[in-house]
């Protein structure tokens, strides 16, 4: 008997999931979409790859890379961070289950590597603060590197750890090309809107902007899921949605579960798109990210037409810039993001970059948007978190799958691969 599985959830994760039920299991796996030839590249001998800079003291310092730059001092940083890497190499192993990042790379590294680096680093991944994130689920690797050879740099250099297997031509070409990053050339939304058009194209029913009210379990042991514009019916449950929006859905007897959802928080970012015809930047990189002690509520700038000029338009040279802002420190800087004017942080944006890159222009095109707890927020004792649900799962026996950046990852990437590792799982128990 064919068994019914629905996704909650319309974001990239979602549809994602949807994808890998629907597909024929033979067919090329980026070729369906058509979007081959539309994939932007960053590799990793590109400036966008090579050049990344930190905001510190009112300048712009570039991350030290090389080994010239690991044998001298380099601004910010008062001492090489050779004696950083000789530092952790003596260092004895953690003997914590878990441990935020700031107090892991204090440990391990120095204070001022994770009071400069980390924290900025944390604060563009994450728009998190590194002394309340968990570097087991935040950073597994060098969690795990640690665990196995004592020493991050060893663990990480002689390897051992398993990571997703390629399956795909691209995939391939992306890790002998080293791509740091990637777009497409109608922009990331491109590949939400293929992916739809996937879906209609083999009859799958969508509810587009269809308000979820409530999951229940029916006598049938069915799921019985209610929306704005009426209700579905499946063996199997795909959640792809926020953890808190999920908890909120539950019935009652799951309690358990919701608790625990309840838990995993998630953070709002101003994000400012700004456009300056005829203007050029003082430097070239992927842009620059800005400690939380220098400004706690400016992130960083990414310079996105030093690695996607493909997407400037045609109004000749310009300089594309996404500026970011809020994140862990969104209340304290600019109050409620249900309420703030976009005139605020549009403001503040400009201001950023007159006082960071030096272009007094006004923009010739601004774009300003406040995501609302959008990054989820991986505290200290996530990975309990996310253990004790897959047990309470378990146990209960509840087909539900967990998936999307309130888990296991908050990138694309991570969201696209815990999509279809949940996919996978679920055919392999149906055979």
């Amino acid at each position: 008997m064919q068994r019914t599985v629905a996704v909650v959830g319309g974001g990239i994760s979602g549809l994602t999931a949807c994808y890998h039920l629907a597909r024929s299991p033979n067919a090329p796996k980026v070729s369906e979409l058509g979007l081959d030839a539309d994939v932007l590249p960053v590799p990793g001998d590109h400036p966008a790859s090579k050049n990344r800079y930190l905001y510190v003291s009112r300048a712009l310092h570039r991350l030290p890379s090389g080994i010239g730059g690991v044998l001298r001092t380099v601004p910010p940083f008062t001492r090489p961070l050779l004696w950083s890497g000789l530092r952790e190499l003596a260092a004895p192993r953690g003997t914590q289950p878990d441990e935020t990042i700031h107090s892991f790379v204090s440990r391990r590294f120095g204070k001022e590597l994770a009071d400069i680096a980390i924290d900025s680093l944390c604060r563009g991944v994450f728009a998190g603060d590194c002394r309340a994130l968990s570097v087991r689920s935040c950073f597994p690797a060098l969690f795990e590197a640690e665990q196995r050879r004592r020493s991050v740099i060893l663990g990480m250099a002689l390897g051992g750890g398993k990571g997703p297997a390629l399956d795909s031509v691209l995939s391939r070409r992306a890790c002998n090309e080293r791509w740091s990053q990637w777009s497409l050339r109608g922009g990331m939304e491109t590949l939400p809107e293929a992916l739809q058009d996937f879906l209609r194209q083999r009859g799958v029913e969508m509810h587009c902007h269809a308000r979820l009210r409530r999951l229940e379990r029916t006598a049938a042991e069915c799921w019985q899921i209610t929306l704005e514009d009426g209700s579905v019916r499946a063996d199997h449950v795909i959640s792809a949605i926020p953890a808190r929006a999920l908890a909120v859905l539950l019935p009652g007897w799951a309690e358990p579960l919701a608790q625990e959802l309840r838990s995993i928080e998630a953070v709002s970012v101003g994000v400012v798109n700004l456009q300056y015809n005829g203007a050029t930047l003082p430097i070239t990189g992927f842009g620059h990210l800005v400690p939380s002690f220098e400004d706690s509520s400016l992130l960083g700038i990414v310079y996105d037409s030093v690695a996607f000029p493909e997407q400037n338009g045609s109004c000749g040279p310009s300089v594309r810039l996404t500026v970011m802002l809020g994140g862990a420190w969104f209340e304290q800087g600019f109050g409620d993001p249900d309420t703030v004017p976009q005139a605020v942080l549009l403001s503040r944006a400009k201001e950023a970059v007159r006082a960071h890159l030096g272009i007094v222009a006004e923009p010739s095109r601004t774009i300003v948007k406040v995501l609302k707890a959008c990054i989820p927020q991986y505290t200290l004792g996530h990975w309990q978190r996310t253990e004790t649900m897959s047990r309470y799962l378990e146990q209960e026996g509840l087909p539900l799958s967990l998936i999307g950046a309130s888990y296991q990852g908050v990138s694309v990437n991570d969201c696209i691969y815990s999509a279809k590792m949940a996919v996978t799982q679920l055919l392999d128990q149906a055979c």
